[in-house]
This record gives C-alpha cells, sequence and structure tokens, in this order.
C-alpha cells in the first residue's frame, strides 16, 4: 500500500479551498497517494486527520498573521488567513510530537518555524536591504537564482552538492530558528532558503517551490521521494 500524504489548502473569497495541482502530481510520482486536506479548526477532527494521515505537505499560499511571533503587522504584510494559521500550526505540533514525515514549502517553511517558536521578516524588502530577486518574473519551473546548503544536512545529502538553483516566489522569510529546526540553506544574499529538524526522522521546511520543478530537476524529485520514503517505512505501507 502507498503512504497517505496530506496536503494544506489555500482560502479563497473566504469558501473556497484551493490546491494547485503540482503538489498532488509530485506526490503521485513519488510514490504516494495525495489527499487534500480541508480547513477545519474542530482539534479532534484535526488530531484524528493527523493520526490517519503517514505524511503532510505544507503548500504555499498568503501571508502570515505577525501575531502568532508578537509584531504588529507592517505595511507590506499581505493578506492573511488566520483560520490556515491556526489549523497548520496544529498539525505541525502533532506531526512533532509524533515524529512523523512533514515537507514545509514556501509558506509553510514560515508557519513550520513559527509553530516551535521562531520568527520571520514580514516583508523581506523592507526590512532587508542588498537583496537577490526573491519573486521571480520567469517562469514557474525555472530555477532562478543559486542557494549554498549546509554541509552535514538532510538536504545537502538529498543534493548531492553544495550549490543548487532553485525557483523563488516570496517576499517574507525565516528569520530566528530554534531548535529542534537548524538552518539547512541560504542564498547568496544570507537569506534563509531551508530549514530542517535535527531531531525528527523527516521535517523539512523549503523556500522555493518543489512541486513546480519535480517533472525537470531531480533534487525536487528527490525531495518528495524521501519524504514519501520516509512516510512508507514509519508506517509499515513500504
Amino acid at each position: 500500500m502507498r503512504p497517505l500524504i496530506g496536503l494544506t489548502m489555500s482560502l479563497r473569497e473566504e469558501r473556497v479551498q484551493t490546491l494547485s495541482r503540482d503538489y498532488s502530481d509530485a506526490v503521485r510520482s513519488a510514490g504516494g497517494i495525495p489527499v487534500a486536506i480541508p480547513f477545519c479548526e474542530d482539534p479532534e477532527v484535526v488530531t484524528e486527520m493527523a493520526h490517519r494521515l503517514d505524511g503532510v505537505v505544507l503548500t504555499g499560499g498568503g501571508d502570515i498573521d505577525p501575531s502568532l511571533f508578537g509584531e504588529e503587522p507592517l505595511p507590506g504584510l499581505g493578506e492573511i488567513v488566520p483560520e490556515r494559521d491556526r489549523m497548520e500550526t496544529a498539525l505541525i505540533r502533532l506531526f512533532l510530537e509524533w515524529d512523523k514525515p512533514l515537507l514545509a514549502i514556501c509558506r509553510g517553511c514560515q508557519v513550520l518555524n513559527i509553530a516551535v517558536g521562531g520568527d520571520m521578516y514580514q516583508d523581506l524588502y523592507t526590512q532587508r536591504e542588498g537583496l537577490l530577486q526573491h519573486r521571480q518574473r520567469s517562469p514557474r519551473y525555472h530555477a532562478t537564482h543559486a542557494i549554498q546548503l549546509v554541509e552535514g544536512t538532510l538536504l545537502h545529502r538529498l543534493a548531492k552538492e553544495n550549490t543548487v538553483r532553485v525557483n523563488s516566489f516570496h517576499h517574507q522569510a525565516v528569520r530566528r530558528v530554534l531548535s529542534p529546526l537548524r538552518v539547512a540553506a541560504r542564498t547568496g544574499d544570507g537569506v534563509i532558503e531551508a530549514i530542517e529538524s535535527a531531531r525528527h526522522r523527516f521535517v523539512v521546511g523549503v523556500q522555493w517551490h518543489p512541486e513546480c520543478m519535480a517533472e525537470t530537476d531531480a533534487f525536487s524529485r528527490r525531495l518528495f521521494e524521501a519524504l514519501v520514503e520516509t512516510a512508507g517505512r514509519r508506517s509499515g505501507r513500504i
């Protein structure tokens, strides 16, 4: 049996839940069964969903409520969805407690860091200087800038090299990283591009969008394959 991998969704117009097919295709191609996770704030239901899933992908989307890390909103902050922040934070804490595999992408990377007590930049371009372009204008599958991977990390082992090129679609980013997470990659301008847990089987957050590159990029495919393989081994489905 293939492992069951949950995918969080975005919320539009307060009632429309959306999920890009790139995420589900990447999970399916890696050997997992993708399942969309509906919005829900009932603690019992969220706990039951987390219990039944073998792994989870926290997908990209809008901005994050700065009150979660003790800040007031800055002018560059975009649209937030508090329901999503709360549900994903609850999922993260359950997955960490149960040591279930988790891949957090773009927005998901930031929520993961906040869920363990870290913080983030609300708007890179007004809070940092000397930045690269982090909101590319090229196709989503195109790798636009380089990142440097930290030796000895899981991501470094998956990449099989010190520097790789990735796509980029963000104006927020992880800032202060707390244990059990550690920095796994940065761009040349110093922005954190990946984090991972030093304590869990597979808890990885990436600032780029590997689901958009999985068809053509080996490193992106290996990220999803590692998630699915870890989920399958933990659950006994592989």
